[in-house]
């Protein structure tokens, strides 16, 4: 089965407001970008429906879905409501779609668990909300597709998943969610010392936990080390019956909110390693702060995943787009010439530390034994 590709005209001018980090467009750009490479099948491409109360409270309160909704309507949110659910705080600013954006995110990751019931691949830019509570928001999460992904599987009689991480911060809202259900094995690569604060080597959730805290500045070559010495090991070990790859795009060197040094042949590489690793897999977007390395980045897993090779120019179509977006911080005024014209970053090799051999090493000390055979 050739792979599909989830997105939704929602997240096109959606923004958490003018000074946020997600003031930027990125699954909109994404999209426009696997379309003018000449990338996207209209019968490969579904519209994201928008989950439904019901199915959010299989994970979320009702009280708090609740609240979301009210946000939405009313643009506004009571201090009891502020406090409790963290909407409006914390970097959860209330905005236009404050319901429906996620809960768009949230559909087309349940659409896609359905799909892959009997396997397949299926790419969603727009899931991979990780850091969501079931009664609040976090870190500019409001709700926690991943986990509702996750939960649809279950419920289809899995009992052996993997939830794969590489996003820049810890993946602590569905490591959580699983703490107690040795069906899903979480493992997240990320910056340490970094918000959240958690995820560190020692915190296993039981068992069927593994954290990656990479130091500052990880570079392709490392994360190459990570990838044939930890992440493939560990799913030839557990031999999953799924995998749900999270592709935050805040690792790359380009990120403001992270200081790690990952160029995105580092991204495409994962994704081509597990591409069939698993009978089931889905890929999610995530975190990612820099519209054109964001945009890039995702793209170009839609191309491993369908079997695409990015041209070494754009075409002109593909240039227009990275050329109309704007970036209010620094890095937008002066931005690179390449990030108009190419999908691919150059690698960005180094040294591979000890820490790095280290951290893969104990990634794979103790693991557990499979949940349950491929399927």
């Amino acid at each position: 089965m050739k792979p599909l590709l989830i997105g939704s005209e929602i997240y096109r001018n959606s923004t958490y407001g003018p000074k946020h980090p997600l003031a930027i467009p990125r699954v909109s750009t994404t999209l426009d970008l696997i379309r003018t490479l000449g990338w996207m099948d209209p019968a490969r491409t579904l519209d994201s429906p928008m989950a439904t109360v019901a199915q959010l409270t299989r994970f979320h309160t009702p009280a708090y879905i609740a609240a979301l909704k009210a946000a939405e309507a009313e643009r506004d949110v009571p201090a009891e409501v502020r406090s409790r659910h963290h909407i409006g705080a914390h970097g959860n600013p209330v905005y236009k779609e404050i319901f429906r954006r996620p809960a768009t995110g949230a559909g087309g990751v349940l659409l896609a668990a359905a799909l892959t019931a009997e396997g397949g691949i299926v790419h969603v830019p727009g899931g991979g909300t990780h850091h969501g509570r079931p009664d609040r928001a976090s870190g500019f999460c409001y709700l926690n597709d991943p986990v509702l992904g996750l939960l649809a599987w279950l419920e289809q009689g899995l009992t052996n998943i993997l939830y794969l991480d590489i996003d820049a911060h810890h993946g602590d809202g569905v490591q959580d969610a699983f703490h107690n259900d040795p069906r899903v094995f979480t493992l997240s690569v990320h910056e340490g010392n970094r918000w959240p604060f958690t995820g560190r080597l020692e915190d296993r959730a039981g068992g069927h936990a593994r954290n990656i805290p990479v130091p500052q500045e990880l570079n392709d070559s490392e994360m190459d080390w990570l990838l044939h010495h930890a992440i493939l090991p560990l799913i030839r070990h557990l031999r999953p019956q799924a995998i749900m790859l999270q592709c935050g795009a805040d690792a790359l060197e380009e990120d403001p909110l992270a200081r790690l040094s990952l160029s995105n042949n580092a991204y495409w590489a994962v994704a081509r390693a597990v591409r069939d690793a698993a009978p089931r897999l889905i890929v999610l977007g995530g975190g990612g702060y820099n519209p054109w390395s964001v945009g890039r980045c995702w793209a170009g897993i839609w191309g491993v995943l369908d079997g695409h090779h990015p041209p070494e120019r754009l075409p002109p179509e593909a240039e227009a787009v990275l050329r109309a977006l704007v970036y209010n911080r620094a890095a937008g005024r002066s931005p690179p010439e390449h990030w108009f014209t190419t999908l691919r970053d150059l690698p960005r090799p180094g040294p591979i530390r000890l820490e790095i051999r280290h951290l893969a090493e104990a990634t794979l000390e103790g693991l557990p034994q499979p949940a349950g055979g491929m399927a």
